[in-house]
């Protein structure tokens, strides 16, 4: 991530009265009295002890905050505290191990959040530098998790409700040995179940299934892919609905009309045909089918 090994230590300049770090074989480290610490040398971050991690944490952010920015001992030091607590981003890692996230991808978030404590961090307000940097850690994970992980984008009120939902839900299972009703949650968490059903409901939008997926059911309606097993929309369902709705405009036609739908579409005559019987002219036939046809459509509006 960021390798060290090999990389030049920048020189540390005049010292002033040093003192030993216990524990740190082969590193030379120093508590500053009049002149600020040496830089320890530092081969492998990575294996340090955590407890030695602490130590020289300390000690480089102590000389960190007195370090111009953008120098090349800075960009040292800065770079040395970033691999020493890789281990502390992996811990805040492990609390989403239950998410589907690859755990790479949430430590790459979390170095973020370390990155950010290490510029952002005081030491003169006399806090340990793990009780800072781990809320921030956690906090860029979380963005993460908000920002990039979601299958279809929804707004930042309804990400952080399903959150408290979830957390809801499993607390209430626990207390009842079932799930949860919409309205024990809406009383558990002081929202209207409107609300509840909302945050339900944009949960679904966190993650999405692929229609070429397979289904693992033995049951052989359920085999194949989910776009296999959709239903299409059935024109014949509309013709029906259409059917039904012409019933009783028929109905009401005078019989001389009705006898011309029936030549018309039922024995399937042209309107030569129908004018033979009705001893019309095929052109009458044609607007009086137009004027037929006109009326149980503006019917059909109607309704």
């Amino acid at each position: 991530m960021f390798p060290l090994q090999g990389q030049a230590r920048p020189s540390a300049g005049p010292l002033g009265a040093t003192s030993g770090t216990p524990g740190l074989s082969g590193l030379s480290t120093t508590t500053e009295i009049t002149e600020l610490p040496e830089l320890p040398e530092i081969a492998e971050p990575s294996e340090v002890s955590p407890a030695d991690a602490r130590e020289l944490t300390r000690t480089l952010l102590a000389r960190l905050d007195a370090l111009e920015e953008g120098t090349r001992e800075y960009s040292y030091v800065r770079a040395t505290l970033i691999e020493l607590n890789i281990s502390l981003v992996r811990y805040a890692a492990r609390r989403f191990n239950s998410s589907r996230e690859p755990q790479e991808d949430l430590v790459q978030a979390g170095i973020v959040g370390l990155i950010k404590a290490i510029d952002r961090f005081d030491s003169r307000h006399g806090v340990e530098f793990t009780t800072f940097a781990v809320p921030t850690v956690l906090g860029e994970i979380r963005r993460h998790f908000r920002d990039t992980t979601w299958a279809v984008h929804v707004p930042r009120r309804l990400q952080e409700l399903r959150l408290t939902l979830a957390r809801a839900q499993e607390q209430l299972t626990q207390r009842l040995d079932r799930a949860p009703t919409v309205a024990e949650l809406a009383e558990h968490l002081s929202l209207t179940p409107e609300e509840v059903t909302e945050g339900l409901t944009a949960a679904n939008g966190h993650t999405v299934g692929s229609l070429d997926l397979g289904s693992e059911s033995t049951d052989d309606d359920s085999r194949g892919s989910l776009a296999d097993r959709l239903g299409m929309e059935d024109g014949r369902l509309e013709k029906i609905e259409s059917l039904v709705a012409l019933k009783p405009l028929i109905a009401a036609l005078p019989e001389r009309d009705r006898q011309i739908l029936s030549m018309r579409f039922t024995e399937e005559l042209t309107q030569s045909e129908i004018g033979a019987r009705l001893g019309v002219s095929q052109m009458h036939v044609s607007r009086l089918l137009s004027r037929i046809l006109g009326r149980l459509r503006a019917g059909l509006d109607q309704d």
